[in-house]
């Protein structure tokens, strides 16, 4: 029999329980009666490393709705926390829960760096731009003692190849100094992750990230070593942060951003059932508006998965916030539309390896 996990908020943790994998065939019951203090829980929820030796470094992507072709991810989970992340679902892949497994089992890839310089040094390689952390957070904790997202730039940097960042981790400070050459190269843009100005939300919704004060300040100091930066606002939560469409917005701007996008919550497969449970402990007096509002923006449904609407949703709410966050960017210059900054990197630049030393 599965330890049971008792059905309440953990200090430091954004999913409540241990929601069982869709793979699973062992059925974890939440205990009815929940515990007075972390010092009753029944297990430690102490973070994990383990290392996962990657086969290939970067995925590519077919999606006609993501605006990049390549990624790549140094982990797998994510410490941050933050309970509507999307990628919790693939530690199902795992055999782990995608509840507290995926903010406690966090898997990297000590050979990310020699992976990379293989593939581009395949015959026929073409550069183009590459993000990373399109999945889980680069600049997680857990890279503050391991430095592989660093070691990746380090490599983008030599071989002059263009590089995106998506991350809501400050702890990107530390890699101002190669972001800084090259961004001078035409060859970093950087997206920084805000869902929320509140400090109380934030603290239940993404437990382990920074303040949104802290994110804003890492955009000016981007900005201010020339690395355009882009405020990605996701997600959107009907009911939770869909009032402050317009404040995000103006704190971004006023913070050296340049272009402004924003995604609708999704809540694909075991997804559905975390944010559901963390709605009924957190926001158990907004959880039946907050879930009928996703469903009036996914076609009736909780989470619509077709291309074009699982990011924007559709019908009359949805359209009320793409005109809200549409015209709170224009009051603040902010771009919207057209090609992403990555799309528009130096691809030029790429010296492959074993020609390094040609070119100097």
């Amino acid at each position: 029999m599965a330890t049971p996990i008792t059905a309440t908020a953990r200090k430091g943790r954004g999913a409540i329980g241990q929601t069982p994998s869709r793979f699973s065939k062992t059925i974890v019951e939440p205990l009815v009666e929940p515990l007075e203090s972390e010092a009753q829980q029944p297990y430690a929820l102490k973070t994990t490393l383990r290392p996962m030796h990657a086969r290939r470094i970067i995925s590519n992507n077919q999606s006609p709705d993501i605006p990049f072709e390549r990624s790549i991810n140094p982990y797998m989970g994510c410490e941050h926390g933050c309970v509507y992340c999307y990628a919790r679902v693939s530690h199902s892949y795992l055999d782990l829960s995608p509840g507290l497994d995926f903010e406690t089992q966090i898997f990297y890839k000590p050979n990310a760096a020699e992976r990379l310089l293989q593939e581009w040094t395949k015959p026929g390689y073409q550069c183009k731009p590459i993000t990373i952390g399109a999945n889980t957070d680069p600049y997680q904790p857990a890279e503050k003692k391991l430095g592989i997202t660093r070691q990746l730039l380090a490599l983008f940097l030599k071989y002059r190849h263009p590089v995106s960042l998506i991350s809501k981790g400050v702890l990107m400070q530390r890699d101002l100094d190669i972001l800084q050459e090259l961004a001078r190269q035409s060859l970093c843009s950087v997206a920084i992750s805000i869902p929320t100005m509140s400090d109380s939300l934030k603290r239940v919704l993404e437990p382990r990230v920074p303040a949104a004060s802290a994110r804003l300040k890492l955009m000016t100091q981007l900005t201010e070593v020339g690395v355009p930066v882009t405020l990605l606002m996701a997600p959107i939560i009907p009911a939770l942060n869909d009032s402050e469409i317009e404040k995000t917005l103006e704190a971004a701007a006023s913070s050296g951003a340049i272009r402004a996008q924003y995604i609708l919550l999704r809540l694909p497969n075991e997804l559905k059932q975390i944010f559901s449970d963390w709605l009924n402990v957190h926001k158990p007096q907004r959880a039946s508006h907050v879930m009928s509002l996703i469903r009036q923006a996914s076609g009736g449904r909780d989470y619509d998965n077709r291309f074009k609407y699982r990011q924007r949703g559709s019908g009359p709410y949805a359209e009320m916030l793409q005109q809200r966050f549409a015209s709170a960017a224009r009051r603040n210059s902010l771009q919207t539309g057209g090609s992403s900054v990555s799309q528009m990197l130096d691809c030029i630049r790429f010296i492959p390896p074993g020609q390094i030393q040609m070119a100097f």
